[in-house]
């Protein structure tokens, strides 16, 4: 019988994914007692960690992994894998439940978070304790079907890629049974994404996702709630990353057997995320195109102003041949202030404050390169760094034979 138990501290926060408290199940590594193979093995199968994380979802949790593990049963023979659950600190029965279903199976591991810390920070915990070369991250209310995993693995090997996308929103993809505000957002979301980052995704924004999982154990993550997924493509995209796509079925047919649950999205707070990442993969373009737009706002009234100006020097000039140039100039100018005092404060303000926007933007441009290469530079040391210590080696070995009492964020 195994059992769920706590024990000693045996990994750093940071290796869990930041500060809090959590607790994991009480198994034998992968690797060891499971069968999963361990890297260095001749002839091993892939391995594959499948991650799911969830909150208060007692009414659908044993069904959908259920679904999840016999869907992975018919990948036996092309892959090892591990199924991954993160209960992020639920208030019904999801963590029993959970761990009654790990019972079952020896490739079924419980992450517990004790509060409920949000899904970045759920994620973070799961990949610090993947044993696999690929991590594949479902959603557990199965609104991507369990044989999109297949088809991410298949590309990813295929194509080398580090990052494979379900995408609904590219050439081929579709969005089922979802309320009109949500699919409106959630589209519109991604289109700005797609503008403000490189690459020409179509989803920024969607969890279901593989990744080569030594690669993402370099990223060294910071996000705490759903922004971490645009996060991920961010520092993959500085890093020259190749992150594709493929399409998905988005569904959300089996929502009504989770009546009653409330969905975690708070669309002000979401809206905000989106926005910030749309800063943080092109900052200079929040400054950049408003820039613009008043930079064209003033193009008129100074215009006018300046017509009206020498229309009015002309006629001054010619009524006073002996007046000076100053002195003229001075009374064209309040002569066309008193026609139309708007056009100078509009044309004024918008001048200056586009060019105060522009400068803003390049300067943004300037530190979003400096940051590239601080990024760079520490990417690497902290890959050498987990190379040098073993721990760049999927699967690489815990702190101890066993991961019972494990705690982390």
């Amino acid at each position: 019988m195994k059992t769920r138990r706590a024990g000693p501290v045996q990994n750093p926060p940071h290796a869990a994914g930041g500060a809090g408290e959590g607790v994991m199940s009480g198994k034998a590594v992968p690797g060891a007692a499971t069968g999963l193979p361990r890297a260095g093995d001749e002839g091993r199968k892939p391995c594959v960690s499948i991650v799911v994380p969830g909150y208060n979802e007692a009414g659908i949790l044993v069904e959908n992994l259920q679904r999840i593990c016999d869907y992975m049963e018919t990948l036996a023979d092309r892959y090892a894998w591990e199924l991954i659950f993160v209960n992020d600190g639920s208030t019904d029965d999801t963590g029993e439940l959970a761990e009654e279903f790990a019972k079952t199976r020896d490739n079924v591991f419980v992450l517990h978070h004790f509060t409920n810390f949000r899904l970045g920070q759920a994620l973070r915990y799961a990949f610090s304790n993947c044993r696999g070369d690929y991590i594949v991250t479902l959603d557990v209310d199965l609104s991507y079907s369990p044989d999109h995993i297949g088809r991410l693995l298949d590309t990813i090997r295929r194509t080398r890629a580090r990052i494979v996308v379900a995408s609904p929103y590219m050439k081929d993809g579709k969005v089922s049974n979802v309320p009109w505000l949500r699919k409106t957002l959630s589209r519109w979301a991604n289109r700005y994404l797609s503008f403000a980052a490189p690459g020409k995704l179509s989803t920024l924004t969607g969890m279901v996702r593989a990744y080569d999982a030594r690669f993402l154990k370099t990223l060294n993550l910071k996000s705490l709630d759903t922004e971490i997924n645009e996060e991920i493509i961010f520092k993959a995209q500085m890093l020259g990353a190749r992150i594709l796509e493929i399409p998905a079925h988005l569904d959300w047919s089996l929502q009504k057997k989770g009546a009653g649950r409330v969905s975690s999205m708070k669309v002000a707070k979401k809206i905000a995320a989106t926005l910030f990442s749309g800063f943080m993969f092109r900052p200079f373009l929040v400054f950049v195109i408003p820039g613009l737009l008043f930079l064209a706002l003033s193009v008129y009234p100074i215009a006018w102003a300046f017509i009206h100006t020498l229309h009015y020097y002309s006629q001054i000039a010619a009524a006073d041949p002996g007046l000076s140039f100053g002195h003229a100039l001075s009374g064209a100018i309040a002569e066309a202030f008193k026609l139309s005092p708007h056009s100078f404060l509009v044309g004024g303000f918008s001048l200056i404050f586009s060019l105060q926007l522009l400068s803003l933007g390049i300067l943004a441009m300037q530190s979003k390169r400096y940051f590239e290469e601080v990024f760079h530079l520490g990417t690497s040391i902290y890959r050498n760094g987990r190379t040098s210590r073993g721990e760049d080696l999927p699967p690489g070995p815990a702190t101890g034979p066993e991961r019972s009492g494990m705690h982390g964020s």
